[in-house]
């Protein structure tokens, strides 16, 4: 439906959304900074405002994505989390990978990557097993010599016995700060998830504050963030590096995943197992849905 109207000019309100940046287009109708930090960061979820200055239709995109994502689900929020936690999601892989006759084996200590005279992987060796295969898929830490730098997160990780204060006490929360509010290069995210959840006793919550690192104090830097918590009962500080591959996949067939990066939507991660999908297939992994007939079929 979307695809329709991209390319209908009675929806464009006379504007080529190819052409004219959203800059521009937030100046038409006469935004003021503080709507299009909120429409550029908390509803497109862009993490520097680099997008001001390209194709408005990307943005438009996005923007469309969050109100179609906030109207399918009840509760008010475009999110969806699983309950226990993110660890549920690749205990719903193994699962799945286990109905279509894949095998897994949990626990297992210094896997490391076995490669062939070629210089392509051929194995995963642990505890003196091989498990052959054509290809591999894996974070960076299992293979740092294909891998570089390009960042550091700063991360706090917060227990308290109420919700965010000034969030209607809601069970769960993202709040997003952008850069330009704190005078920063990168946004500051902070989320919270509780026993709703069932990821921490009735009456506790977990908070999250993260950023992209641009110093080395990461107790002052996420100060912003932790400002927003009131009384914390315990706090933890966490720093990690980022990487990104920098190997070319059909040479040794190696595909290697980013590093999870300051955000707290895993949105980029999205975006890189998507590509990495396209890159292990060859194919484009087509997730667009109509959700008037989806809806219908529910009903």
């Amino acid at each position: 439906m979307f695809k329709s109207m991209e390319t209908d000019p009675k929806t464009h309100d006379g504007l080529d959304l190819t052409r004219i940046t959203a800059k521009e287009l937030f100046t038409k109708y006469g935004l003021d900074d503080n709507t299009v930090d909120f429409i550029g960061h908390a509803l497109a979820l862009y993490r520097d405002d680099r997008y001001l200055c390209e194709p408005a239709l990307e943005t438009v995109k996005r923007i469309k994505l969050c109100a179609e994502s906030l109207a399918r689900f009840q509760g008010g929020s475009p999110y969806i989390y699983p309950l226990y936690g993110l660890g549920e999601l690749p205990q719903a892989f193994s699962r799945l990978s286990a109905v279509y006759g894949g095998t897994y084996m949990l626990n297992k200590p210094d896997c490391k990557v076995t490669f062939d005279e070629e210089g392509k992987a051929n194995g995963v060796t642990s505890e003196g097993e091989t498990a052959r295969c054509k290809k591999v898929v894996c974070d960076p830490s299992y293979l740092p010599n294909k891998v570089k730098k390009v960042g550091k997160v700063s991360r706090a990780i917060c227990i308290m016995s109420h919700p965010i204060p000034n969030t209607n006490d809601s069970q769960s929360v993202q709040i997003i700060l952008p850069q330009k509010q704190l005078g920063r290069k990168s946004d500051m995210y902070v989320f919270c998830c509780s026993h709703s959840h069932n990821v921490a006793p009735k009456g506790k919550y977990i908070a999250f504050v993260s950023t992209e690192a641009e110093t080395d104090q990461p107790e002052k830097e996420l100060q912003p963030g932790l400002n927003l918590l009131g009384a914390v009962d315990e706090m933890f500080f966490d720093t990690y590096d980022i990487y990104e591959p920098v190997n070319e996949p059909s040479l040794d067939n190696c595909f290697i995943s980013k590093s999870y990066d300051a955000t707290t939507h895993f949105e980029t991660t999205v975006q890189d197992v998507l590509a990495m999908y396209t890159q292990i297939t060859g194919k484009v992994l087509d997730l667009s849905v109509d959700l008037s007939a989806a809806s219908a079929a529910e009903e």
